[in-house]
């Protein structure tokens, strides 16, 4: 997927309140070296570089590291940015003291590709801290109806399932053979906000990498406004207050210490 598609900072603003709490799981400190996988825009690695860190955000996107680096430089922050995926990622073996990943390396195409390269850039005695969605509620549901109605269009096989990054027995054998004896997994929840359940799904699919896509593939088959019409339905349907749109999304934060006698 093409994640500088559309304007993906406006998504961005409405998840930097994770950002900030997977920073504060994360207990940054000043001096720390930091590297934010997935970073976008760069939410996590400024609010780390607010702590006083040395941040490096990855992402493979080149146009979000562009409005990172932007904005880092008009906000004074000790934060850089590099070309990157999480199973590739440019730092030296130990690098980081704390390596982030906001509802990015979740997306990995190969998990334990990815789980080896971040544990390789940890320093010994370091931490990964994650964030990872639970498979519920009504963005998650409207998520999964559009990736049903692209692999019907694509014609090919069903996806087989993705890694559990939520669960943490998952967890602890994806990063314990890499060190990481110690894993704590916290529930957090976050609201998405609109005029109305409408306004939000369109909002999304003009500004969304994922929903841009999707358009892409389903316009010419003539199948988007009836996906629309079914994830607009879930939206209705699971909307918690009647004057506006609001829904709720679970998701946890994991944090996985590596041991300080094990290397990168």
């Amino acid at each position: 997927m093409d994640w500088d598609a559309g304007q993906y900072e406006w998504t961005a603003a409405r998840l930097a309140p994770a950002a900030r709490v997977v920073v504060e799981h994360a207990a940054v400190q000043a001096g720390e070296r930091v590297l934010d996988v997935g970073c976008g825009t760069g939410n996590a690695a400024f609010v780390a570089a607010e702590r006083g860190a040395r941040v490096v955000g990855v992402d493979p996107a080149p146009r979000l590291l562009e409005v990172a680096g932007a904005e880092a430089a008009a906000r004074g922050l000790d934060a850089t940015f590099a070309q990157g995926e999480a199973a590739d990622l440019p730092l030296r073996d130990g690098e980081a003291d704390v390596v982030l990943s906001v509802f990015a390396v979740i997306f990995a195409p190969d998990a334990a590709a990815a789980a080896s390269e971040l544990a390789r850039v940890t320093a010994p005695g370091g931490r990964i801290v994650l964030s990872a969605w639970l498979p519920q509620g009504p963005i998650l549901r409207g998520v999964a109806v559009m990736r049903e109605a692209i692999g019907r269009a694509l014609g090919g096989p069903p996806a087989p399932p993705g890694f559990r990054w939520h669960e943490r027995e998952a967890l602890e054998g994806l990063l314990a053979p890499h060190g990481f004896g110690s894993l704590d997994v916290h529930e957090e929840q976050i609201s998405f906000t609109a005029a109305s359940a409408r306004e939000y799904l369109d909002s999304e699919g003009e500004t969304h990498p994922m929903a841009i896509a999707g358009s892409r593939i389903l316009e010419p088959r003539g199948e988007a406004a009836a996906v629309h019409e079914r994830m607009l339905a879930i939206f209705e349907e699971g909307n918690e207050d009647p004057g506006a749109f609001r829904v709720t999304s679970r998701y946890i934060v994991a944090v996985a210490r590596r041991d300080l006698d094990q290397p990168g």
